[in-house]
């Protein structure tokens, strides 16, 4: 089996079906000495992943003020990253 110029493989067919890996599935990349190990995420890891994240951005959300509250997504990503017209937005108090 040949890695493609982006580092890609096709698993074999036989073996996805073994593994019960089907499209959409996620998998992890590990090593073993130096075996590269593909191990099929299962469904409630992920879901736990996920719960785990949004209670993070509950709680972060929670100790924000009102005013940086109303910021839409851009002005929170312009506030971070810098831009003024976060700022100056929440200083108006308006999204």
């Amino acid at each position: 089996m040949r890695v493609s110029e982006k580092g890609q493989v096709t698993i074999p067919k036989d073996i996805r079906a073994a593994a019960g890996v089907v499209p959409g599935s996620e998998v992890s990349f590990s090593l073993d000495g130096g075996r590269i190990v593909v191990t099929p995420v299962a469904s409630h890891v992920r879901n736990d992943r996920r719960e785990r994240l949004r209670a993070a951005a509950a709680r972060v959300r929670s100790t924000l003020s009102p005013e940086f509250r109303q910021l839409g997504a851009q002005e929170i990503m312009d506030f971070l990253r810098g831009g003024d017209d976060a700022s100056a937005s929440a200083s108006r108090g308006r999204p």
